[in-house]
């Protein structure tokens, strides 16, 4: 070939070089184009996943957050559903102690008058023992202190007569609802009234004066100017008998308890009432009660003055009245008058109560245990008493 075709293909060579460069080139920018374009769209995309897992944390932290105020919130009321089953279960204590509606007590105007005048016609006879107990108090053995519980003023007893172990307590001078512990270890080691049933009282006690004999509940109801005595049926939990008590325009039976007005008490020869009236307003009177129709079967008048006594019970027949100062101190039996005549007042052992912390409200003696529970200022104590024979007083 010769110089001249050299140069004549020369121009061509070079035009398809540049062709070929210029389809390299505009390769190379579809290629970036389309790259630019993938990183675009994975940017786009990693933006995207991102926004979600941000919004994913914050919906499970919100999530959590619920969940948190959740169990908080479940906690709170399976507190209160404890609060709740707590109250359900003292209500239904309170159910199961629910009395039937209470029976229709009248007062016999004309019973009442025959009641009376019997019982004027019969005092101060001469008492017929029922048992041989010939025993008097010589001394205050020992004192237990229990624990203190409720009002300054109240009562708390076991069962006089029967073998039930239960204690009874009345809380105040006025109410309606008696506590019942199966034992005195709960009334001892529980300090609040969980433990206990609550007997519902058809109608309230006055005063500091009830006693608990035989399975029965003998409480004192003041209806205007009177007073009655209720017998309570602590099994089926109904009246079994009232009785206005026979003795009229009374006054408290002890001058430093004036809310009592009358002290049912049992002894070894049953069932006495402690009372005083304002025809001999000085002294304490006694009667002897019948436990099943409540007649009084006899009545005295004592020698033992209201003045400065604090409290009554009853020992085989005598009638021993506490006694106190209007600043307390330390309680004395410091008269005692036996119905039988066996025991004279002045041969009677002068006994005294060890110095506690005020004053008597109630002391019941228990004539199968040998032993007084007494409330001074809300504590409850046990006086456990040293027994002679009267004759050897």
């Amino acid at each position: 070939m010769g110089p001249w075709r050299c140069l004549l293909l020369l121009p061509l060579l070079a035009l398809a070089l540049r062709a070929q460069q210029q389809q390299f080139m505009e390769y190379v920018e579809r290629r970036l184009t389309l790259l630019e374009e993938r990183i675009s769209q994975w940017h786009d995309q990693s933006s995207r996943y991102s926004t979600e897992l941000r919004d994913f944390k914050n919906q499970v932290l919100g999530m959590l957050e619920a969940a948190e105020k959740e169990r908080e919130a479940m906690r709170t009321e399976v507190e209160s559903t404890g609060v709740r089953v707590d109250r359900l279960e003292r209500e239904v204590d309170y159910l199961e102690t629910q009395n039937p509606a209470p029976p229709c007590v009248e007062v016999d105007e004309t019973l009442m008058e025959k009641q009376v005048a019997t019982a004027k016609q019969r005092k101060n006879e001469k008492y017929t023992k029922l048992t041989d107990c010939s025993d008097t108090i010589a001394s205050v053995r020992a004192m237990k202190i229990l624990k203190r519980f409720g009002s300054t003023s109240g009562l708390w007893t076991k069962d006089a007569a029967g073998s039930s172990e239960k204690i009874y307590v009345f809380d105040g001078t006025a109410n309606d609802t008696v506590y019942v512990f199966p034992r005195m270890r709960e009334f001892t080691l529980f300090s609040a009234t969980r433990k206990a049933a609550r007997i519902k009282l058809p109608y309230p006690w006055v005063g500091t004066g009830h006693l608990v004999y035989d399975g029965h509940l003998y409480y004192i109801r003041q209806q205007g100017p009177s007073f009655q005595v209720i017998k309570f049926n602590l099994a089926n939990k109904t009246v079994v008998d009232s009785s206005v008590f026979p003795a009229e325009e009374q006054i408290p039976v002890f001058g430093l308890s004036p809310f009592t007005y009358i002290e049912v008490a049992a002894d070894e020869e049953g069932l006495w009432a402690i009372y005083a009236t304002k025809e001999d307003e000085k002294n304490i009177c006694l009667a002897k009660l019948d436990p099943a129709s409540l007649d009084i079967e006899q009545m005295w008048d004592t020698p033992c003055p209201r003045e400065n006594a604090e409290g009554a019970f009853v020992v085989c027949g005598a009638l021993h009245v506490v006694y106190n100062t209007r600043l307390p101190s330390r309680s004395r039996v410091q008269c005692v008058f036996d119905v039988s005549g066996t025991l004279a007042p002045e041969d009677a052992s002068l006994v005294y109560f060890p110095k506690r912390y005020g004053s008597h409200s109630s002391m019941k003696y228990s004539p199968r245990e040998r032993q007084v529970y007494a409330w001074d200022d809300g504590y409850q104590i046990i006086y456990r008493m040293e027994m002679k024979k009267k004759m050897e007083v």
